[in-house]
């Protein structure tokens, strides 16, 4: 049963979100992917969101761009943690998404990520399920010492060069 799940309102916006599904694959964690437009098919919207917790998720991350209803839309329906992936857009480079996300009204909270920012989505809504899933965590914390050795490689392949400063 996926406990993670991750909508966007248009193919557009795959190659995006597609980030946070490859973080919840590497950590072993169950997703669903769903492409449903709240502005072009409310009722859609408002039937899967609805049904989310008894399909057994436990976060959603919402991907939106321009006016980006659709992570509010997710929290104002979905009783359990919503995070908001602003999305760059054609005109205001993704300021305008973020701002929607961000200034959601008292009792609609939606964490949000930066712009573009699905990878740090799908490495939040992990974080989240650790709380209750000792696996999860353990999970995390193997992920989290393999980016730390990734950094480490990259400083010695910069010492291999020669550099000797390199402040």
């Amino acid at each position: 049963m996926a406990k993670v799940a991750i909508v966007m309102g248009s193919d557009s916006d795959l190659q995006v979100m597609n980030k946070a599904a490859d973080v919840l694959d590497e950590l072993g964690i169950v997703y669903e992917m769903n492409i449903i437009s709240a502005h072009r098919e409310p009722d859609v919207f408002f039937d899967w969101a609805k049904g989310a917790e008894g399909r057994g998720i436990k976060v959603v991350i919402a991907g939106a761009g321009m006016a980006a209803h659709l992570p509010g839309m997710c929290a104002a329906l979905f009783p359990m943690p919503v995070i908001g992936v602003p999305l760059t857009g054609k005109v205001l480079s993704g300021t305008d998404a973020l701002y929607s996300i961000l200034q959601m009204p008292p009792g609609i909270p939606v964490a949000t990520v930066a712009i573009d920012g699905a990878k740090n989505a799908g490495i939040l809504a992990a974080k989240i399920l650790s709380v209750s899933d000792e696996e999860v965590l353990q999970r995390l914390k193997a992920f989290s010492e393999k980016m730390k050795e990734e950094v480490m490689k990259k400083d010695e392949k910069l010492k291999s060069l020669g550099r000797k400063n390199y402040s």
